[in-house]
């Protein structure tokens, strides 16, 4: 994969070049602030990127911002949102966009590299990877109509977690059902939802997500 890593800590930043270099990633480019960081995507077109939230100049919500702006220059480009806060409000502009290949997880939750390489890919291949405290604080914005409203408890169980990226297979793991229950509840997902077939089940698989997470 080819990565680009956009954090304004020096050590943040050779800590993960670090770590993608010992899985066998190429870093294309590392930077400091937003704007040479859509900068990079626009020049390099990279198969993901690492970005934080807060940058330079005031440290707030850079990192998203820019993040907005590297995806209207090059369309649908995967960015994993690591840092170690959780503002959602442009993070609710990136799901909106429909394009999926979206992140975002916490550095002080990430405990094991394999794991966090594992969300990396996830993201390079179009899927969505959400920490559940980051869930949780995207599901508070919602509005008074609830499109879920006719989801079981349990579909709404097996759609939270494949909000957070997780495999129908870790789905049933963790609900203890069967791969077969976790396919059929995903299904009725669907249908509830009225996400047709025209587009493929990834595509319905991401705004399934989009439409939890916009509740």
């Amino acid at each position: 994969m080819r990565v680009v890593v956009a954090d304004d800590a020096v050590l943040i930043r050779s800590g993960l070049v670090a770590l993608l270099e010992e899985f066998h990633c190429q870093v294309v480019a590392t930077v400091g602030d937003g704007d040479a960081y859509v900068e990079a995507v626009a020049e390099h077109r990279p198969d993901v990127s690492v970005v934080d939230v807060r940058m330079p100049p005031s440290f707030t919500d850079e990192g998203l911002r820019a993040a907005i702006k590297a995806r209207r220059a090059v369309a649908g480009t995967p960015i994993l949102i690591l840092s170690q806060y959780v503002e959602v409000s442009y993070a609710d502009d990136l799901l909106a966009d429909g394009h999926g290949a979206f992140g975002y997880l916490l550095k002080d939750r990430v405990i094991d590299a394999e794991d966090f390489m594992a969300s990396l890919r996830r993201v390079a291949a179009g899927q969505t990877v959400f920490d559940p405290q980051v869930v949780s604080q995207l599901m508070v914005r919602r509005s008074t109509t609830d499109p879920l409203s006719g989801l079981t408890p349990r579909e709404r169980e097996v759609l939270s977690l494949m909000a957070e990226g997780k495999a129908n297979r870790t789905i049933g793991r963790e609900l203890v059902i069967s791969d077969g229950a976790v396919e059929k509840h995903i299904r009725n997902i669907f249908t509830k939802l009225d996400l047709g077939a025209d587009n493929g089940d990834q595509h319905r698989r991401v705004m399934a997500v989009l439409a939890h997470l916009r509740q």
